[in-house]
């Protein structure tokens, strides 16, 4: 089987992305078994020698560690993924079953009103909203130093954007001297 060099490339190129046939792969075995390698290609012929070596020198125990290694892993895997499946499946159904009961126990029993008088409802509403209302303000009444704070810093606030208005002038006026400078 005599390939000129251009053939020989593109099966390598094969071989090595993995879609090479199995004659392919025994030419390339002989070809770099060969003395006559052009030299572009002298790089793969420690490769194929490597390749050929361990071949030759397998070893059935050590081929049946590894398989026995791979499958006991596989089974390991199987099991974990059947092990994580039931135990969603369980939370789903378990989620499943306590919505239904809440559901249905929610529809037996109706919110009654508590109050026969809607004015007399309204009255208390209205006393424990004001309640809650002189809570949050009295929650926030250790927070009015800072408006103080806020209010003193008011001025200053307004002179730092001044001066920083001019700087940012400054830096237009380097960036037109930079570019005069350049031409």
């Amino acid at each position: 089987m005599d390939m000129d060099l251009k053939e020989i490339k593109q099966i390598l190129q094969r071989y090595f992305e993995g879609e090479s046939s199995i004659e392919e792969e025994q030419f390339l075995h002989e070809h770099f078994r060969s003395k006559t390698i052009a030299p572009e290609l002298e790089k793969y012929r420690r490769f194929f020698a490597g390749m050929n070596e361990l071949a030759e020198s397998r070893d059935p125990e050590l081929e049946s560690g590894i398989m026995d290694y791979i499958l006991e892993n596989e089974h390991r895997e199987k099991n974990h993924y059947r092990w994580l499946w039931q135990t969603v499946s369980g939370v789903a159904a378990a989620l499943i079953i306590t919505l239904f009961v809440v559901n249905f126990y929610g529809s037996q029993n109706q919110w009654k009103d508590t109050y026969k008088n809607p004015d007399i409802a309204y009255t208390e509403a209205k006393r424990t909203l004001q309640f809650i209302a002189g809570q949050y303000q009295k929650g926030l009444a250790p927070l009015e130093p800072t408006k103080v704070l806020n209010t003193a810093t008011k001025p200053m606030k307004t002179g730092l954007s001044q001066v920083n208005k001019g700087f940012k002038e400054v830096q237009k006026l380097d960036e037109v001297d930079k570019k005069l400078k350049k031409q």
